[in-house]
């Protein structure tokens, strides 16, 4: 692979990286996957599994999504071109969409994915309209209008797939070519009734009004494809929409610049995480509209400190392509929809680059991430998290009470990505071939006598405000028969109180149990590592350490005195091994007692003295306990655990200082 410029200390003393880093390292992608094209271009069939969709459908992804990159860069540079992209990637879009040439692309009604990387072409189309559009002979230009053009009134299901419809509309009508008005007064109108307020969208919802499905679909498709659409449709464009989503995609960074740690690492929570930094392009779109709340040089110290994270870690595998993977390649995280030119979606986090070099978030000197300047404790209310970032140590750290990407009403296990209690920056949960039907980490579960774990989806939101998180849940567990049905359990109330570095967790079951003797046990962050992190344990706590001082800590504050650790290996994207510190009960869980532990992911706080200076009092177990925390700062916190049937569900919830 080619050598990336020398850091440049002076404009971006965070990062070292300016525009040129940029522009080598899709210049490196963009190379490496030239060998792997077919011989006029269309299709790039990259090494690995084919997806669900078939390898036919993998090499149109291959192409679309490199295309997109290819667009990003193209589109202030296409005159300054010594790789030929317009020019190979043109090529492409002959052979591509010529319906008797054996490297045609599968029609748009012919393999649904065909509708996802329509819209990769539509938008790189788009941006390099001088370089490639204006540049094609008629009859090509005919051929991809009518390959586009089968997008209009296809049924698209009820999540952000409507968004790619609506982008390849928008190009479409740009270039005289058939579009649908109906296509796209409907994507408008599901778009709103998305919105879950303060600038966060849910991606899709199964019945009206309920709001579970939060990731980072959020902010690259939900947030950017619709001001992309307005780009596209230029004149066209209804003035109200621009407005609209330029109000919300600020509100929407005002969040979302706290869930990337201090050393660039994203928050690893929801499904593609495959598509790494993707997760940049709504900060880009917010400095290409001029919708954010991020200064310039913030903008490109997190975009930069992103791409570095992941440059650094090894995203690139010797042969410079891009793998199924998160720092590296991880086979586990791939789903039935991912194929291996699937991870080029990463080039949407690209996008800062249609803005010329002249522009002041590429020229501004970086400023530093919020968590580099204080600690920031905040609650984001549509998604129901808490959050805690450290300044020390630079982990961000969110704990799950409303994020559950299931439906309400029926039992689901457990997907790793969507229930756990509590995710960070600088860990994963363990993506293990059980991961889903027996959680061993950042949760509350049940352990029956014959060792089946119970499950937490579907939960329900009770309360998310301060730093204060309760949901509730009814335990289940999957029968172990052939049908994998599910067996139901009790009702149990959790609690989170996120303080720093430090998280007081709390479960009551509120019912009796009808599967017989069962034990409680709360689980940690995993901590993985290429070795295995040291534990020790001492005095019913339990901490695990890696080389770099990261340290995972579980520890009883109130009747859960057995700590221990639970080792796994190759199946965390952090590291081979893992290490997962959890408390329990001694004996069989009491329906009705409030158990308390303190959990924390954390370079400063931790190890078996993670606990000193942090009080808990429980006045009255069972219905309506109260619960006060006192932390080592002076800080306290109160709230109520009302019964699952109270008729005032929302807590009473006090934080203060002494």
């Amino acid at each position: 692979m080619t050598a990336l410029p020398a850091p440049d200390a002076t404009v971006s003393p965070y990062t070292g990286w300016t525009r040129r880093h940029w522009e080598a390292l899709a210049d490196q992608m963009l190379t490496a996957v030239r060998p792997y094209g077919s011989e006029h271009h269309s299709l790039i069939d990259l090494p690995g599994p084919a997806s669900s969709a078939g390898r036919w459908s993998d090499g149109l992804e291959g192409f679309a999504r490199t295309f997109l990159l290819a667009g990003f860069r193209l589109a202030r540079s296409g005159a300054d071109d010594p790789h030929n992209l317009a020019e190979w990637y043109a090529r492409g879009l002959a052979a591509g969409t010529d319906p008797k040439s054996p490297e045609r692309w599968p029609a748009l009604d012919e393999i649904r994915q065909a509708k996802v990387e329509a819209a990769s072409i539509a938008i790189a189309l788009h941006e390099t309209r001088q370089w490639i559009w204006d540049r094609l002979d008629d009859d090509v230009r005919g051929q991809i209008v009518d390959w586009l053009a089968r997008t209009v009134g296809l049924p698209m299901p009820n999540n952000n797939w409507i968004w790619f419809q609506g982008v390849t509309n928008a190009f479409l009508r740009s270039v005289g070519g058939p579009w649908s008005a109906d296509d796209v007064h409907r994507i408008l109108e599901l778009t709103d009734g998305w919105y879950a307020g303060d600038g966060w969208y849910s991606d899709g919802n199964r019945q009206p009004g309920e709001y579970r499905n939060y990731d980072y679909y959020s902010g690259w498709v939900m947030q950017f494809y619709p001001l992309w659409f307005c780009r596209m449709a230029g004149a066209d464009a209804d003035p109200a929409l621009l407005a609209r989503y330029r109000e919300r995609i600020r509100r929407y960074l005002q969040d979302a610049q706290h869930l990337v740690g201090g050393d660039g690492g994203p928050l690893f929570q929801g499904r593609s995480l495959t598509y790494r930094f993707a997760m940049l392009s709504p900060f880009w779109a917010g400095a290409v509209f001029d919708a954010t709340p991020l200064t310039p040089g913030r903008t490109r110290r997190l975009g930069s400190g992103v791409l570095r994270r992941f440059y650094d870690a090894g995203c690139l595998d010797d042969s410079g392509l891009l793998p199924i993977g998160w720092h590296a390649g991880f086979a586990p995280i791939r789903q039935r929809y991912s194929g291996p030119g699937s991870p080029y979606w990463a080039g949407n986090g690209f996008a800062g680059l249609v803005l010329p070099a002249d522009h002041p978030v590429w020229t501004a000197v970086e400023e530093p991430l919020p968590v580099e300047e204080r600690d920031v404790e905040i609650a984001i209310d549509p998604p129901g998290w808490i959050v805690s970032g450290t300044r020390g140590d630079g982990v961000v750290r969110v704990v799950n009470h409303g994020t559950d990407h299931a439906t309400a009403t029926e039992f689901a296990t457990d997907d790793p990505v969507y229930a756990r209690h509590a995710y960070a920056t600088h860990a994963a949960p363990d993506m293990g071939p059980d991961a889903d039907s027996a959680p061993g980490d950042s949760g509350v579960v049940l352990l029956t006598a014959d060792g089946r774990v119970s499950l937490r989806r579907p939960f329900e939101r009770v309360h998310v405000g301060g730093r204060i998180g309760i949901s509730r849940h009814r335990a289940h567990w999957l029968d172990g028969g052939p049908e994998q049905h599910h067996v139901t359990g009790p009702w149990i109330t959790t609690a989170s109180v996120l303080h720093g570095a430090r998280e007081v967790r709390l479960a009551r079951v509120d019912d009796a149990i009808q599967q017989g003797p069962c034990q409680l046990r709360m689980t940690g962050f995993p901590l993985a590592d290429a070795r295995r992190p040291q534990a020790e344990v001492r005095d019913g706590a339990i901490a695990a350490t890696r080389g770099d001082g990261l340290t995972s800590t579980a520890a009883g504050l109130r009747e859960l005195p057995v700590a221990d650790i639970t080792n796994s290996e190759d199946v965390n994207p952090f590291g081979r091994y893992s290490v997962t510190p959890w408390v329990a009960t001694a004996g069989d869980v009491v329906p009705g007692t409030v158990y308390a532990a303190l959990l924390s992911l954390s370079a400063e706080v931790g190890g078996t003295d993670a606990t000193s200076g942090v009080g808990i009092e429980v006045v009255d177990d069972g219905p309506g306990a109260i619960v006060r925390i006192d932390w080592p700062d002076g800080e306290h916190d109160v709230l109520r655990l009302d019964p699952p049937d109270s008729e005032q569900p929302q807590p009473s919830v006090e934080t203060g200082g002494t």
